[in-house]
């Protein structure tokens, strides 16, 4: 018995089905449902892999009975797991396709990304792609999908392997890897582990590393396109093979593929690099260095406006204000484990009176020295402590991405310290903190993630499964939906990673929380508990921005440079059309002045199209025109950017009520 899990969430049982091929035609007979693999016991499957081997392997003694049933989930391509196996299946055609135009060419890996896949190639005689080879193998590929070719699993001995990838340097070097490995299997993704290799052929003449599952064969493909060639190191290591990287995109519809391909054209317009430059807010100047960016005036007043907003709405809400320094002595970072697990993303050391320094690359060591400072009581618990502190992460140079990925970042970090009992209600309020800030930014389209203890972990079970229990009772409450990630937190705690939708339906990671489970005990942190005796603290990590650089970004394109009045550096633009209208004109400005709003006035020194023109450019929110008969009447025409018609005669008075409102946000938060 098989009871079937739909794409559509609806449920069947099936009597007996030998394959997923059969099962699909007795419950999708059109084939309407697009089912290109399925899922069983979280693991996904080719439609040709037996279901009589599946329901053996969950039996857990020898020669026991085979359950009575078994659940399977048809996954079908427009979900987001079925694309995944759209877009590998469709780098696989792609490295065909350019074997077969490149005879000699050595491939490395293919993986599917987000919103696409890539793959890693040699050419021969260091010949390079170009962007017009993107159309010839476009074309080939068009060619391997026409064939109904059937994607084919087969396995073989680490032996075998080697004979069969003996002209292929990087899949050998896979292979090798595992054979030399002592004990845990690696490169399991590539299909490769210390028990043997999967492989998947297309036809007798391409066969590549892979673990699988794929489309039942190349017709179930097509609608792709190919993106760009980029330059990439073999295994991210520059001191080895440099290797040219194929981006392509592939979606289950043609209508999914224009779609997508139209949200690009967007994204290119809201684009915050170039955003940065029109609108002059900042820049990277290569005299600092890559990944280090300068505010210009009018971008450091949207990070004062941003800081000040949340800085406010903190200590509204029970946090105090910390502040540490950007340095400190490489022992700090020994007791916090920092040297041990991160000294490849910080700076280089440097040497002073006999002692090392590092630049910190997080806050979180420090505020737990402000707690040290003292003996604590349960009285003082939960203590929040808040600080926008600039940290320092030497990220490679080719992720670096404008402000979204940089090297000197400003966290809005808070560090909350609580007994174990105070935990979950604490989660709760946090949770509920952080999504309501972000709703004043105009962000309200929320998912979360639950990530879970990972094998590879330290710390005990019973404070993990405390602190899991916590993170998901807090989400329970907050009403915010959210799935479970098995085993990816980090390897000393849980968390929850907020994530956000922005104008153009892209995801984006912003808020994280995490319960802590070793730095308290790294740092003998303690505090005396109400029966006199000495217990250790919780501590929760929470930045809620994640950075002001990358929140900078995100907001920047989410508005496509259109920032809320509230956060626009200028607000209002007032424009007398002629010299003689200067005098109204600085009235109007200083009534705006007067409610707290930032304004400027542009004399008439040029024609008033080409003003209202360069302050729409400018996103400025109300562009102000005064002429002659507004002075007596004490009226205002009013443009605003997102109009296409401006308001006339509009007493000025009426619209200063009106956008009072706008000019500043209430804060968040409230009595502790």
């Amino acid at each position: 018995m098989i009871i079937v899990k739909l794409p559509n969430g609806q449920e069947q049982t099936v009597v007996e089905a030998k394959d997923g091929f059969e099962l699909t035609t007795k419950v999708d007979p059109k084939r309407e449902l697009g089912v290109i693999v399925f899922e069983f016991d979280g693991e996904l499957f080719d439609l040709s892999t037996s279901l009589d081997s599946l329901a053996e392997a969950t039996s857990t003694t020898p020669n026991a009975d085979r359950p009575e049933s078994i659940a399977i989930t048809l996954v079908s391509a427009a979900s987001e797991k079925g694309r995944e196996v759209l877009r590998h299946s469709t780098a696989h055609v792609m490295a065909q396709a350019v074997l077969e135009l490149w005879p000699g060419a050595k491939f490395a890996i293919g993986p599917s990304i987000a919103d696409g896949f890539y793959y890693d190639f040699a050419l021969p005689n260091a010949a390079r792609f170009s962007d017009d080879d993107l159309e010839i193998i476009e074309k080939k590929m068009r060619g391997i999908i026409k064939s109904n070719q059937r994607f084919t699993r087969q396995e073989c001995t680490i032996e075998e392997g080697k004979v069969l990838f003996a002209d292929q340097p990087f899949k050998l070097e896979i292979i090798d890897r595992v054979e030399q490995a002592s004990g845990d299997d690696i490169d399991i993704a590539e299909g490769v582990s210390s028990k043997g290799i999967s492989t998947y052929r297309n036809t007798e003449t391409f066969v590549d590393l892979c673990r699988g599952p794929h489309v039942p064969s190349t017709s179930r493909l097509g609608h792709f396109r190919l993106m760009r060639v980029a330059g990439a190191y073999w295994r991210g290591d520059e001191k080895r093979d440099q290797l040219q990287r194929l981006y392509g995109t592939a979606w289950e519809s043609k209508q999914a593929l224009e779609e997508y391909l139209a949200r690009l054209i967007e994204a290119e317009r809201r684009d915050h690099r170039k955003l940065g430059v029109d609108l002059d807010l900042f820049h990277f100047p290569p005299e600092i260095g890559s990944g280090l960016p300068v505010f210009h005036p009018k971008g450091a007043l949207v990070r004062h406006l941003m800081e000040d907003f949340s800085k406010k709405s903190h200590l509204a809400s029970g946090y105090q204000l910390a502040w540490t320094p950007h340095l400190a002595k490489s022992t700090l970072f020994e007791i916090s484990g920092h040297l041990e697990w991160y000294k490849d993303g910080m700076y280089p050391p440097m040497e002073m009176e006999g002692a090392t320094y590092y630049p910190k690359p997080m806050n979180c060591p420090m505020h737990i020295l402000i707690y040290k400072s003292r003996q604590r009581s349960y009285r003082e618990l939960p203590l929040r402590l808040f600080e926008f502190g600039t940290v320092y992460r030497f990220e490679r140079s080719g992720v670096l991405h404008g402000l979204a990925r940089v090297r000197g970042l400003t966290q809005d970090d808070a560090h909350i310290f609580c007994s174990p009992s105070q935990l979950g209600d604490e989660l709760t309020r946090l949770l509920t903190f952080v999504v309501s800030l972000l709703r004043m930014f105009g962000l309200d389209d929320f998912e979360a993630e639950l990530a879970t203890r990972p094998e590879k972990s330290v710390g005990d079970d019973k404070e993990w499964e405390e602190a899991t229990q916590a993170l998901e009772y807090a989400l329970v409450n907050s009403g915010i939906p959210f799935v479970v990630a098995k085993g990816e937190g980090a390897f000393y705690a849980p968390k929850i990673d907020v994530h956000l939708k922005d104008a153009i339906k892209r995801r984006w990671q912003v808020s994280t929380l995490q319960v802590d489970l070793q730095l308290p005990q790294r740092f003998d942190m303690e505090f005396v508990d109400s029966d006199n005796t000495r217990k250790r603290p919780y501590m929760i990590h929470r930045a809620l921005f994640g950075s002001v650089e990358r929140f900078f970004a995100i907001l920047l394109e989410h508005y496509a440079g259109a920032l809320p009045t509230w956060l626009s550096p200028v607000q209002f633009v007032v424009l007398p059309v002629k010299e003689t209208n200067d005098d109204y004109a600085n009235l109007v400005n200083t009534k705006l002045a007067a409610i707290g709003g930032r304004s400027i006035v542009v004399s008439a020194t040029e024609p008033l199209g080409a003003r209202i023109r360069r302050s729409k450019l400018d996103k400025v929110p109300y562009i102000l025109v005064v002429g002659d008969r507004d002075e007596p009447a004490g009226t205002i025409g009013v443009n605003r950017r997102d109009s296409q018609s401006p308001d006339t005669d509009v007493a000025l008075e009426d619209f200063l009520s009106l956008v009072e409102s706008e000019i500043a946000p209430n804060l968040v938060g409230g009595p502790n």
